[in-house]
């Protein structure tokens, strides 16, 4: 409130013309432009506006301007506190203003008018009269120029980053690169100071560097005020955390850099300082000796990287961090791997050489792709899990799956709220952070409930280049960082080249995110000393920037020549820990030629008793049972369809719910809604977690789920799935930030933690999923053969043809089915039939039976492996009443059925097997259109099978349907979709395989029938939907098979 009427009382300090430049007073190198000269300043349109870039810049400051105004009201805020602490440590003016303010008595247009030569005394309150700074007689007053001077240090804090010496190049100058980073609110002219009022003593107090007051010293002189700034806040690096409202944030970060000596380091410290450093240069040496014409993406140029990183993990153990898991892209990640990870360097070496065994290692990627999990100690004696996510090439895809994991660990450490025992580290590159849009989605997971990890360090190394891209092309910002500030994260930018303020700035982002339990961002400046990798040659596009590099002094040359001049250490020590290094790494070299990976590099501890992949590959493995007892199925449905005293529930949805129960207690009807929460809840009584996540999954899409229920009188809610039995596993559905991509990656990163968790991700529509195909292409359908990353992620896609356009009718099945990695062309001998579900590498299912859609789910975690399960489900089946089960069939040794063969045999309704001349095999939905026009025409002899599980194939199932059919003369496939889209150019070569296997078939082919080809999934238009409808229905009960193979 004081705030409000402050600016509402106070005009806007104008800025005045550049006379004199505050650099002309605290030294810094000079900058080197060479290489800025062919650099553009990014669009003026671009630029972010501040408040104090005035229109009138050349007028002065008005000394009859009030105060009052733009940052003078945080100056005011002090005055406040301290007035609310004490009311007598201020003068008696602001005693009454702040008491009439407060009392509402003053007018809010009634600015305050201090007396004349008043600047308050924190000691004693008295007034203290001295001359006004660069003012004559008359013209102003002390309380003005304290009040300057406290803006001047606002300045400092919000604006001396762009003054920061973060560049080791020189080539980010503020001229060429940024058109406001000499901003005028850091010269002197912007206040009307001269150099005479350089000497002049100001008092320290609230905004003018309160904690370099002391006893001894309660006055600096201007120029000291200033040379302090310049080296708090535009040294080797440069922080932004003036833009977080939080104020409590803001003072915590100023109580750790605004003091006399933010860091020094005892010379133990300099010492595991500069053995990373060595270790991360000499790395990269040796690869590039032994290695010279391998890719590699190498660290040279952001050695950097290596000290820092091992400095925050160091610090975050400190604070009770047991699990740490990375994420990153290729530049640097073997060094990572090797030195921060400790993945063993024969295993790196190894693989250079090409050494692995495939069994070993499924298809592989190439070594700069790949993971790891280690536990290590830490300096202080602690242990700690890191884990290295396996990453494609798809930049940040990453990002949320190493968010996902890290928070299936918080959920097993019981830590979802507080967020201490784990934390993501994810590391990016300059161009990739501020062009892929994943980061945002990832960034917008920080405060979600159900989502949030306690804060993730985001470190960018930031080579100022985007494989041959300058920073003018790559993005719209000043700083690639610039998206953090969405979510009030601060950003250390830091000098890579000076590797005690990268170790600094780390440690400090440990000490905010544990403090805080927020994101913090550390932009790491630094170069690319090779080209995009070793192979490429960045002369071609960047000629002037390359050759400032081929002459740059290394981070590790710069920093043992700062130990020498200290006298820290001596050259013969440096050159000897130095060469020990280098024989270290030459050992494991030798070793590397017999070196065989364990899977305990790539296998995190809860994997334990589950079948690795190599196993998968040569046991046969059981289908175990997954229906549940009858009096289990009445105990959770009864559950489902109350709520606890005085909870009052929708009147509708009440009535829906007992309806749920009653279905399970008469057994009979029990719908597909119902027979999730079944699924669910049996789940979590036998010992399994469950999560569901996505767009409005409590209640449902189509208003099916209704898992969480709100008190219409409160708003308060219930889970009745929590609430099923003491020692139940957690139930946890959540609904999601409206993000395809970034939720499914952090599902699936949850899936990978543990294979006691049924993660189910569930699009709004399945249509919608294709905004996630990178997770689906790149994690689920491969991340087990090129990485050992298993998962049993369920991905619940709402798909059908109900005439609402091409946006809300297809999951795009054909795009998952192109996905599988089974072979149409040979039919599978016996031993291959026996393990189809353990060799697949994604199963499909199009559910038409609420009694199989539980049993699938059940499956999914009653096996001893664990695959990733892609499931259709129609919108229409879900209130059908032809889609209905019976409780026998969830009980006794019910299990879920890969086809479906007609009912309409045991009903009389079709005749015998032998009198059917024709067979219609489909999937999903369509089934019901088929029913009902078989029936209108009043047919026979036509059979409907329905294929509930698309892949892996019904190979052995469907042939024997088709065999107990001698009679047909028409195989059929029926279909909704285009010819182009749904099942059609999957199932076809399998059928037609499959054919050749039969008794009385192998002469035949199998005929479509279905939608024409089609640009568009779906027709918008309710006439031509029921139109094609109509034709594809008499496409199936019609279209014949004319001649026979070989006539």
């Amino acid at each position: 409130m004081l705030r409000t009427s402050l600016r509402q009382c106070s005009r806007q300090l104008q800025s005045c013309s550049a006379k004199a430049r505050l650099s002309t007073i605290a030294a810094s190198p000079a900058r080197t432009n060479a290489i800025s000269t062919c650099r553009r300043p990014l669009a003026v349109a671009q630029r972010r506006q501040y408040a104090l870039a005035a229109e009138d810049t050349d007028k002065g400051v008005d000394p009859n301007d009030s105060f009052l105004s733009g940052n003078t009201a945080n100056y005011v805020d002090e005055m406040y506190m301290q007035w609310k602490r004490d009311p007598s440590s201020v003068h008696i003016s602001w005693q009454v203003y702040f008491r009439n303010m407060e009392s509402g008595d003053m007018p809010v247009s009634q600015a305050f008018q201090p007396p004349p030569t008043i600047v308050p005394s924190t000691s004693s309150g008295i007034s203290d009269i001295r001359p006004g700074l660069g003012m004559g007689p008359g013209e102003g007053s002390d309380v003005m120029n304290h009040l300057k001077v406290q803006l001047l240090v606002r300045a400092y804090q919000s604006r001396g980053h762009h003054k920061a010496r973060i560049d080791p190049l020189g080539i980010r100058t503020e001229a060429e690169q940024f058109g406001y980073s000499k901003p005028r609110e850091l010269e002197l002219s912007h206040y009307n100071f001269t150099e005479k009022d350089l000497d002049q003593d100001i008092e320290l107090g609230p905004g003018i560097l309160p904690r370099f007051r002391t006893e001894n010293r309660t006055k600096m002189t201007l120029r000291e005020i200033i040379q302090a700034c310049e080296r708090l806040y535009c040294g080797s690096y440069g922080i932004e955390y003036i833009h977080i409202p939080d104020r409590e944030q803001c003072d915590w970060l100023r109580e750790r850099i605004e003091v006399p000596q933010p860091f020094k380091y005892s010379v133990d410290e300099k010492r595991r300082i500069l053995d990373r450093l060595i270790w991360g240069t000499n790395f990269e040496a040796f690869l590039a000796t032994k290695y010279p014409n391998d890719k590699r993406f190498g660290l040279e140029g952001g050695e950097s990287l290596i000290p820092g990183m091992k400095a925050l993990i160091d610090r975050s153990v400190d604070y009770g961090v047991k699990d740490i898991v990375i994420g990153m892209p290729h530049r640097g990640r073997l060094n990572v791997l090797s030195n921060v990870v400790r993945k063993p360097n024969e295993s790196i070496f190894s693989e250079f050489a090409g050494s692995a065994e495939p069994s070993d290692e499924g298809s592989g990627d190439v070594k700069y792709h790949l993971g790891m999990n280690f536990e290590r100690p830490t300096p202080s004696g602690k242990r700690v899990q890191l884990s290295l996510v396996a990453n494609p090439s798809h930049l940040e895809a990453e990002d949320p799956v190493v968010l996902g994991k890290t928070r299936a660990i918080m959920h097993y450490n019981n830590d979802e709220k507080e967020g201490r025992t784990a934390m993501g580290v994810l590391l990016h590159g300059d161009a990739a952070f501020a062009g892929q849009g994943i980061v945002y989605e990832t960034m917008g997971f920080h405060a979600l409930p159900s989502y949030h990890t306690g804060g993730t360090i985001h470190i960018v190394v930031n080579n100022q280049i985007g494989f041959t891209t300058d920073p003018r092309f790559s993005r719209s910002t000043p700083y690639c960082s610039d998206i953090a500030k969405a979510i009030d994260a601060p950003v250390f930018h830091v000098n890579g080249d000076d590797v005690e303020a990268m170790n600094f700035v780390c440690q400090l982002a440990a000490d905010f995110r544990a403090e805080f339990k927020k994101d913090v961002v550390i932009d790491m400046v630094c170069y690319r000393k090779q080209g995009h990798n070793e192979t490429d040659q960045p002369f071609f596009t960047q000629p002037l920037m390359y050759k400032k590099i081929s002459v740059q002094e290394p981070t590790l040359d710069i920093y043992v020549k700062k130990l020498l001049e200290e006298k820290t250490f001596t050259k013969e020590d440096v050159d000897e820990h130095k060469a020990w290094v280098w024989g270290m790494l030459d050992e494991s070299f030798n070793r590397s030629k017999d070196y065989q990976p364990t899977a305990k590099e790539w296998l995190t501890s809860a994997w334990n008793g589950f079948k690795s992949p190599k196993e998968l590959a040569t046991e046969v493995l059981p289908h175990l049972p997954t229906a549940v007892e009858e009096s289990q199925l009445k105990h959770i449905a009864q559950k489902i369809g109350s709520s606890p005293e005085g909870f009052t529930v929708h009147k509708n949805l009440k009535r829906i719910l007992a309806g749920r129960t009653k279905t399970v207690e008469d057994g009979k009807n029990i719908d597909m809604a119902t027979a999730e929460a079944l699924a669910f809840g049996s789940l979590c009584m036998e010992g399994h977690h469950v999560r569901v996540s996505g767009q409005d999954v409590e209640r449902g899409t189509f208003s099916q789920r209704h898992a969480v229920l709100h008190d219409q009188e409160t708003e308060k809610t219930y889970t009745p799935l929590q609430d099923l039995s003491e020692d139940q596993e957690t139930f946890t559905v959540c609904n999601s930030s409206l993000s395809e991509y970034g939720v499914l990656g952090f599902e699936y990163g949850y899936s990978l933690s543990s294979p006691n968790a049924l993660v189910m991700w569930e699009a709004q529509f399945g249509d919608f999923a294709n905004t996630a195909q990178v997770i689906i292409d790149q994690f689920v359908a491969s991340g087990e053969v090129k990485w050992l990353q298993r998962s049993g992620l369920v991905m619940s896609l709402p798909h059908g043809y109900d005439g609402q356009g091409p946006e809300h009718s297809s999951g795009r099945m054909e795009r998952y089915l192109q996905l599988v990695n089974e072979d149409p062309r040979i039919f599978p001998a016996p031993e291959k039939l026996e393990r189809q579900h353990q060799d697949c590498n994604i199963q499909i299912a199009y559910c038409t039976k609420p009694s199989n859609y539980f049993h699938l789910l059940r499956r999914q975690m009653n096996r001893q492996f664990r695959k990733p399960l892609v499931l259709f489900f129609s919108k229409s089946l879900l209130r059908h009443p032809m889609a209905r089960s019976n409780i026998e069939e969830f009980t006794g040794d019910s299990h879920f059925e890969w086809i479906i063969k007609d009912p309409a045999h045991e009903s009389g309704e079709i005749g015998t097997n032998e009198e059917i001349k024709r067979v219609i095999l489909c999937t999903g939905q369509v089934y019901t259109a088929l029913v009902n026009e078989r029936k209108a025409r009043d047919l026979k002899d036509v059979a409907i099978t329905r294929i509930e599980q698309l892949n892996p194939f019904p190979w052995e199932q469907l042939k024997e349907n088709l065999d107990s059919y001698p009679n047909a003369q028409n195989i059929i496939w029926a279909q909704e979709e285009p010819l182009n889209a749904g099942a059609w150019s999957f199932t076809q070569p399998r059928i037609e395989t499959l054919l050749n296997q039969t008794e009385h078939h192998n002469r035949r082919h199998v005929m479509y029938a279905g939608r024409n080809p089609s640009a568009s999934v779906a027709t918008g238009l309710k006439a031509s939907h029921k139109k094609e409808e109509k034709d594809l229905l008499e496409m199936a009960f019609t279209v014949k098979q004319d001649k026979l193979k070989g006539e």
